[in-house]
């Protein structure tokens, strides 16, 4: 994949409000700590998640994407008409149907010609859908396409915290623990031709996907038959074979990468990589041979937003210019199923 005229024009963001620290997760489960004589402290050092935000009961994820595609449109100066194309990415969407974009471009004013849809890749989902505009816009399609996502950690967290205090197995912590660093949040993602400005920053080189479907059983997220005719969410994850398969993916995936983009090892700047955790941070950066001082991270304090975590990472690190212009990005994504994207961005 590779691109000559398709830009990050801007981001957008919307931090959920509700502070949730690992301590207070961990005083929930105290009869499960006690069970299996853990002591507090246990989340923070396996995951080194100090806190995550959660929205409030209720919220409506097409509001926090409405607000953080609002935020991307005024900082690009750029008018909801001008946008071609508008992509919902996130895991959680609010009906089967219609899609949860409809209501967000409602709220944001986009109608006319513009193609309107959800799209779904685990984790991968905001990186998808760029590819998804960036292929209209280098096609001369469309001028500008929005991608926006909001992802909500609150209630599968109240249901597998419920399930572990029932079932206080040491197996059932296990493939539980992943729930736990799931945070909460939303993000826009403005990319355009190039025409609206001519700063011709956050330029989209291109990038590689790779997958390993056969291990699409290792981390499991949905709704399943209760056993009184109802149904209720579930989560499971098999957390080492996720990063152990994951990290193998993302290696057989840099060494395409790098070639396709035109650099070399040593031409990366800076990295952003999917937030899972301590843990996945270091195998993968260990395994790819990047230094640990051009990565930027939000994990320790933003947990796990799904599709939301990297490119909001990466608005975070461009408002704190910890991302230079000229410097080369390397964009890391990966997500359940297996399925790995990488991206190379001239910042």
């Amino acid at each position: 994949m590779k691109y000559s005229k398709v830009y990050i024009e801007s981001f957008g963001y919307e931090l959920a409000p509700v502070v949730v620290t690992s301590d207070e997760l961990e005083a929930r489960l105290e009869p499960l700590y006690k069970s299996l004589h853990f002591t507090p402290g246990q989340l923070q050092a396996l995951t080194g998640i100090r806190e995550r935000r959660w929205w409030e009961p209720g919220f409506q994820l097409s509001k926090g994407a409405i607000a953080a595609g609002k935020k991307a449109l005024a900082t690009a100066g750029i008018s909801p008409n001008e946008i071609g194309a508008l992509l919902y990415t996130g895991v959680c969407r609010e009906r089967f149907e219609p899609a949860t974009a409809c209501r967000v471009a409602a709220g944001l004013g986009v109608s006319g010609n513009a193609a309107v849809y959800d799209l779904s890749n685990a984790c991968l989902g905001v990186l998808n859908g760029i590819l998804e505009v960036a292929n209209r816009i280098e096609l001369g399609q469309i001028r500008a396409g929005l991608v926006v996502s909001c992802e909500s950690a609150r209630d599968i967290n109240d249901v597998m915290i419920a399930k572990m205090l029932e079932d206080r197995s040491m197996e059932n912590f296990a493939s539980s623990l992943a729930t736990l660093t799931g945070g909460s949040g939303a993000v826009a993602v403005l990319l355009t031709d190039g025409s609206f400005s001519k700063s011709g920053r956050r330029r989209l080189r291109g990038g590689i996907a790779q997958a390993a479907p056969e291990h699409h059983g290792l981390c499991l997220w949905g709704i399943t038959p209760d056993g009184k005719g109802g149904y209720e969410q579930s989560m499971s994850t098999d957390a080492v074979s996720v990063m152990n398969f994951g990290v193998e993916l993302g290696r057989r995936t840099w060494e395409e990468f790098l070639p396709e983009v035109g650099w070399r090892e040593t031409d990366v700047d800076r990295v952003i990589c999917h937030q899972v955790g301590s843990a996945h941070q270091s195998a993968i950066l260990k395994t790819l041979g990047i230094s640990l001082q051009k990565d930027f991270t939000s994990y320790e304090f933003l947990g796990n937003m799904g599709t939301v975590s990297l490119p909001l990472t990466a608005a975070l690190a461009d408002e704190r210019e910890v991302l230079s212009a000229g410097d080369r990005v390397a964009l890391l994504g990966i997500g359940s199923g297996l399925n790995c994207l990488m991206l190379g961005v001239d910042w």
